[in-house]
């Protein structure tokens, strides 16, 4: 007994056929549209977000700035609750701003700082602590991931469109067809099924 063999025929919906309908053609179109908008669309989102993420990255570094902090009191001792976490406590430190004003204010420092050490400690440009500025593999991290996401949402967007449109469209091709075996089936006066 022989078996049988399944063929595909691939491009199916290009090539001439007799059995090919305009719904087909238009199906065909939309699929190629759709998978070229999604590859463009979610490249160019992806660059756009990734430049948008190197471009805060470099104004936040650009307002940020390192300075000597003086320990105004004796830093506590670690707390038990938080000792095995990032090691720093809460210490009230004085710096001197970009403009020659001097601050106070609390700062994270080493457990059992002695007042009158040095902490260095970012400040923005009105002379206010901050946070450090994100190194260069953090700022690489975040741009590759604020450009994939972009990136893969973009192009996951213009698929699902793709596949809403699809779906729509194979019930219009079901209703075409139940339409026009009605009409064959039909012709003699009896149904078939």
């Amino acid at each position: 007994m022989k078996t049988s063999e399944r063929v595909t025929v691939r491009w199916w919906r290009w090539r001439r056929n007799a059995l090919k309908r305009r719904i087909d053609v238009v199906e065909a179109w939309v699929v190629l549209a759709g998978w070229v908008f999604a590859l463009l669309g979610g490249v160019g989102a992806g660059l756009m977000a990734a430049g948008a993420v190197e471009r805060a990255v470099e104004r936040q570094r650009a307002g940020t700035r390192q300075v000597t902090a003086v320990a105004v009191k004796d830093a506590p001792g670690p707390a038990p609750a938080r000792a095995a976490s990032d090691h720093r406590v809460w210490a009230t430190v004085r710096w001197t701003a970009p403009d020659g004003s001097t601050h106070t204010d609390e700062a994270r420092v080493p457990p059992r700082t002695p007042a009158g050490s040095t902490i260095p400690v970012w400040v923005n440009q009105s002379g206010d602590i901050t946070t450090p500025p994100v190194s260069e593999s953090e700022a690489w991290l975040h741009t590759t991931m604020g450009g994939g996401l972009a990136g893969a949402l973009a192009g996951g967007t213009v698929l699902a469109a793709v596949w809403l449109t699809r779906l729509s469209l194979d019930r219009r091709r079901m209703a075409q067809w139940q339409a026009e075996w009605d009409r064959i089936d039909t012709r003699r006066g009896w149904k078939t099924g």
